[in-house]
């Protein structure tokens, strides 16, 4: 049922929002010398590493390590990197991954893939076993401002206690956050 709601959501997101993502990808190319999109080596359910897309926000030379491991994240920002990030526009074609089946709304972020100490301790947990969202219960309560080890509490909590209408209290606590931009990264 949860992937079937998914994709179903998913696919009505993506045609309603198909001109703001023609517009964001003509700003990405119009702005910065690359690709629209940056293709990130994350990983997925019971540890199998996907390629998942994001409006590339960072410049061609960019580290790729967490953006909070950077000295100076705003250094490696495109023109309008920020706005994107910010806005949290940089994540919409990550519909793309949940249309494939790699991602779901909600679970755990994918971690990236040389992440050992997350992957790590998310398959000592179990967590592995789940579908990455594009949001989590980890991301309405700290995203990065969160330890390694108290995000993965955090996932270990929804994987207890997903449901659907947990789900969808985690959904719009991500709205809201969005909105008001709280524990957005840039």
């Amino acid at each position: 049922m949860k992937s079937v709601f998914d994709w179903l959501l998913a696919f009505v997101i993506v045609v309603l929002l198909m001109p703001l993502l023609l517009l964001i990808a003509l700003a990405v190319r119009l702005t910065s010398k690359g690709p629209v999109f940056y293709w990130s080596k994350r990983i997925g359910r019971n540890n199998k590493i996907f390629n998942m897309p994001k409006f590339r926000s960072m410049l061609l030379d960019t580290p790729v390590v967490a953006t909070h491991l950077l000295n100076d994240p705003s250094a490696y920002l495109s023109p309008i990197g920020e706005f994107l990030r910010r806005s949290s526009l940089d994540e919409l074609p990550q519909l793309l991954s949940v249309l494939k089946g790699d991602m779901s709304f909600v679970g755990p972020r994918p971690a990236l893939y040389n992440q050992a100490d997350l992957i790590a301790l998310r398959t000592e947990q179990g967590v592995d076993k789940l579908l990455p969202g594009i949001t989590g219960w980890a991301q309405v309560n700290g995203r990065d401002e969160v330890s390694i080890v108290d995000k993965v509490a955090l996932d270990v909590v929804y994987l207890q206690q997903h449901s659907f209408w947990f789900d969808i209290k985690i959904l719009w606590m991500t709205f809201f956050k969005v909105i008001r931009k709280r524990g957005v990264s840039h």
